[in-house]
């Protein structure tokens, strides 16, 4: 079947270098970033003298005759409050998660080391009788610091995320003083140094962590890939808290914020006379970038984590052919340097002078990335694959072709570009499904709800057919192995796509830092152009996030099937489709669950706003200053209390399932849970992101049909944040915690597989 070109030394040395030279990118991105000081001394400038960030840029205090320099002051204590909140929430809600990982990691120990009786005899594999491999005890302890690891780093990659998010925020606040190329940069440059770290952070682990398993395993491939699935699991698990954390926080204080601010004291949305302001910018750096870090740090873990464990067992594995077997960290390794190019064109190569280039710059970082990208998977697969091999199928050996397996990558990679150019038609105000719902709020909100809704629903088609269609592919030229390489195809370019996603959050942060610090109109109108921009390029990013976990969570599914040695899944069968229904009603009880915990943290959060605008002398005239401390703990607690019970209920269900009722029915409840959640993912997603960016239309009246909707304050206007405040939950806390819930459910599955088989279905034993 031939050789690769690139050796077993050549692969060692290739995936570090590239993750190393992943880490020195991000660094010295933020070292960029730095250059832009926080104190009056410089004006808030840089200081190279060149003509894209020189201090000879003018500022717009000069040119309108004030340059105020303690508005540079105002912004840094901003600043240190919005770090120090979201901070602290991180510390609190990680000592509770770290509680949780240390049960979970027992329970993995005594769960699989029981499926032998913790015996330390060598076993039969799985899939070759006939060879010997090591101990199920040996899987249990390595699958648990393989979960500890994954956990860790995902922890380490949202909190680096966030911290970074923090120290720009204010930087780029102030460099919209000099233009809206200026602020652009900057806020994009923070967003590379999440993505960069994340990407390069989470292939050294991987790759360090499958280096270190060999030296016990040797030549047991075929365990030692099965221990790493507990690196996905570790993943996913801790994204799930941040996410479901970080969105009830955020969106709590958001709505608070948005309906006594907004619409019951006509103030603007940050102005610093709102008690939940401070809670609200917060909130964006827990949820929208430490959460969304730990979400696609998941989804990159258990894409590869489910490509190696099939892998494994194909001719890669039986051959120990090594430089085949880490293709999809090649794959990740191009990526890295692919994005790294891409980066460039955003900062340095081209530079944005206008409000109107600020989209198209981003739309571009995606057509770039996946045109690169497409050429650079030709080269991983051309010199790093042998021309045919053997891949695992349900029992027997499918003969693949390399450029076979090149197409199911580039179709990954392709269709995750699709899935967010429509959902960029179906969210950005620049089109005419937003401008619809827009003009549904002259009838007031019940026709703004009803307008969102049908959006929502109709931007499920084309994605799921572009998920369908890559399935179909990939599985008819590579089976399961060829649907784990597409999502890692779609998420091969993830430090782009985390970087696009993370300018969002800290250009809405730059916009409430303007407001709060009382800066010039002309640098909020700034501002709020880049954070419309990042409003849409948030929910292109969501939807990368959905697409990945679909077809993640379906190779998970395989290979929990091959695992589970469940021939087929037949839905006629009784205990398959109990399973069916129960996992297609999973995303709805979760979403009832995390929209009701929103809704009853955003009452107390209301209440609290009412109280402090009542009860406190001269605050609606700016002459007293609000209790921020107050909303911020309201925000904590309410986060902090109402995650467990829809984190429970992930993590509880494969359990249950597989102990009680088996490996088929488990089957079916993945299956369900899949096929529903990401219909609901998605139309919740881009309804919330739809609702936002209606309201925006009509607040920035950049067109005439805009102007006759506004201005702020108008009944259009007031309708228009009645939805954007119901779609909160739905675009921040519901929608992206789905894609977490199928494929945690399935990796969890996966690593659990041998214990259901064995030991499984007490009842139906029973009966």
């Amino acid at each position: 079947m031939g050789s690769a070109l690139l050796s077993d030394l050549g692969t060692e040395i290739v995936i570090p270098i590239c993750a190393v030279i992943g880490i020195v990118f991000s660094l010295v991105q933020w070292f960029l970033v730095s250059l832009v000081k926080l104190s009056p001394d410089h004006g808030g400038s840089s200081p190279r003298n060149s003509k894209k960030n020189g201090i000879n840029d003018s500022l717009v205090e000069e040119e309108e005759g004030i340059n105020d320099q303690n508005v540079v002051v105002r912004c840094a204590d901003i600043q240190n409050a919005i770090s120090e909140g979201a901070t602290s929430f991180l510390f609190t809600e990680y000592q509770y998660v770290g509680i949780f990982m240390v049960a979970f990691a027992v329970l993995i120990f005594l769960f699989l080391g029981s499926v032998e009786g913790f015996s330390t005899k060598s076993q039969p594999c799985t899939y070759n009788k006939e060879k010997m491999c090591k101990p199920a005890l040996a899987t249990a302890i390595f699958s648990t610091i393989s979960f500890l690891l994954g956990a860790v780093t995902s922890v380490v990659s949202g909190f680096l995320g966030m911290k970074i998010a923090t120290y720009a925020n204010a930087r780029t606040t102030l460099e919209a003083r000099k233009g809206v190329g200026k602020a652009f940069i900057t806020a994009f440059r923070s967003g590379a140094v999440m993505g960069f770290l994340l990407a390069a952070n989470g292939l050294l682990v991987l790759y360090i962590t499958i280096n270190l398993f060999k030296l016990y395993y040797g030549d047991d491939w075929e365990g030692l890939f099965e221990a790493i699935t507990g690196y996905g699991l570790g993943g996913s698990s801790m994204a799930l808290f941040g996410r479901v954390g970080g969105g009830i926080y955020t969106k709590a204080a958001d709505v608070g914020a948005d309906l006594v601010g907004k619409v019951e004291r006509n103030i603007p949305e940050d102005d610093p006379r709102n008690p939940a302001v401070i809670a609200d910018n917060v909130g964006d750096n827990v949820g929208d970038i430490a959460g969304m870090g730990s979400d696609l740090f998941g989804s990159y873990a258990e894409s590869s984590c489910a490509a190696l464990v099939v892998a494994s067992i194909s001719s890669f594995g039986l051959n120990h052919d090594f430089t085949a077997m880490c293709y999809p960290l090649l794959i990740s390794s191009m990526g890295i340097l692919v994005c790294l190019i891409t980066t460039l064109f955003a900062t340095d190569f081209f530079e944005i002078k206008a409000v109107k280039e600020i989209e198209p710059a981003l739309k571009n970082q995606l057509i770039i990335s996946t045109a690169l990208m497409t050429v650079g998977i030709a080269i991983v697969t051309w010199t790093c694959l042998p021309s045919s091999f053997t891949i695992f199928n349900f029992g027997t050996q499918k003969v693949v072709k390399n450029w076979q397996l090149f197409l199911c990558v580039a179709i990954g990679l392709w269709a995750g570009l699709i899935i967010g150019f429509v959902t960029e038609y179906y969210t950005s105000n620049a089109y005419s499904p937003v401008q619809d719902v827009a003009d549904s709020c002259r009838t007031g909100a019940a026709t703004n709800v009803i307008f969102g809704l049908a959006l929502g629903y109709k931007s499920v088609i084309i994605p799921i057919f572009a998920i369908a269609i890559a399935i179909f592919v990939s599985f008819t030229f590579a089976a399961m192995y060829g649907i784990a390489v597409a999502a890692l195809g779609m998420l091969s370019t993830i430090a782009t796509g985390l970087a696009i996603d993370a300018y969002g959050p800290i250009s809405d942060n730059a916009g409430g830092i303007a407001e709060m610090a009382g800066m010039s109109h002309r640098i909020r109108e700034r501002t709020d152009a880049l954070d419309a921009a990042g409003n849409t390029t948030a929910a292109i990013g969501k939807g990368f996030a959905i697409g990945s976990a679909a077809l993640v969570s379906l190779a998970l599914f395989g290979a929990f099937v091959s695992r589970a040695a469940i021939s087929t899944v037949d839905v006629l069968t009784p205990e398959v489709f109990i399973g069916l229904i129960v996992g297609a009603m999973l995303p709805y009880w979760f979403s009832a669950m995390t929209m009701k915990s929103v809704g009853s943290a955003a009452l107390k959060m209301v209440e609290e706003v009412r109280r402090q605008f009542n009860t406190i002398p001269g605050l609606m005239e700016g002459l007293a200053k609000p209790d921020y401390a107050t909303c911020v703990k309201i925000s904590t607690d309410a986060s902090i209390k109402e995650m467990i019970p829809p984190g429970a209920l992930v993590m509880l269900t494969p359990l249950i399932v597989g102990i009680f009722f088996g490996v088929e029915t488990l089957s079916g409840v993945l299956a369900g849970a899949l096929v529903s959640g990401v219909q609901i993912a998605i139309s919740a997603s881009n309804t919330g992101g739809a609702w936002d960016n209606a309201k925006k239309y009509i607040e920035a009246g950049a067109s005439e049909h805009a102007m006759t909707l506004g201005p702020k304050g108008s009944e259009p206007h007031k309708a228009a944040v009645i939805g954007d405040t119901i779609g909160d939950p739905l675009k921040d806390t519901s929608g992206p915690s789905l894609n977490i819930l199928i494929k945690l459910m399935a990796v969890e599955s996966l690593v659990f597989a041998p214990f259901f088989a064995t030991h499984g279905g007490i009842l139906f034993k029973i009966f």
